[in-house]
């Protein structure tokens, strides 16, 4: 995980709510999906930082431990990276108060704050920014033949497609890549049908 030495490189992509000038508003994101995982992270500080291997993971194993068992008893967990807390959700909807009940109550997730600490740690390793030529998702988009015979590899070869895996094969970001292939299930003649399969959505011919 070498520090990059001419700045992190960033992808610039189209959003769909229009600017001034009636062009698409445009934001921007690292390049690539790198990801790192926490035994790598662990290996790394070892390396790096002089910890004992194994060190981060145990830290983990305890944080998350102890935190799930406070943030249930209703704790902010106040940490160097940042503050953690219980999020709380209705299960059904509600308009007066004292119509809520306890069994109405579940938990969401957790809220974090990370306070501006990452911004100081951003700072001091930043060697700036340095723009990744990304494709372009407009003029992909455009060429319907292509992105049809790509589905329809993806089809023949695996049965099945996903949103990732027609972003991988087409070069298209996440979101185009979903409305896309959301759109090819709609009509009076689809031609994909869209099933839910664990946590994700499979893509099949219909």
């Amino acid at each position: 995980m070498p520090r990059k030495k001419n700045g992190l490189l960033y992808e610039v992509h189209p959003t769909p709510v229009k600017g001034k000038d009636g062009r698409n508003i445009v934001y921007v994101r690292p390049a690539g999906k790198q990801k790192l995982t926490l035994k790598a992270l662990d290996e790394w500080c070892s390396r790096n930082y002089h910890s004992r291997y194994g060190e981060l993971q145990s830290a983990f194993d305890y944080f998350l431990r102890a935190a799930g068992e406070l943030m249930v008893r209703g704790y902010r967990i106040e940490t160097p990276i940042g503050s953690f807390a219980p999020r709380l959700t209705l299960l059904r909807e509600v308009t007066d108060p004292d119509e809520v009940l306890d069994r109405d109550v579940a938990f969401d997730g957790v809220d974090y704050n990370p306070g501006k600490l990452w911004n100081r740690e951003f700072e001091k390793w930043s060697d700036g920014f340095s723009r990744w030529e990304n494709a372009d998702t407009q003029a992909i988009m455009a060429d319907k033949e292509h992105l049809e015979t790509v589905l329809r590899q993806l089809l023949e070869r695996d049965g099945y497609t996903t949103v990732n895996r027609f972003a991988r094969a087409t070069a298209l970001t996440y979101y185009s890549a979903r409305k896309l292939l959301n759109e090819w299930c709609k009509g009076n003649c689809p031609k994909l049908l869209k099933t839910q399969r664990s946590k994700e959505y499979i893509y099949t011919e219909t």
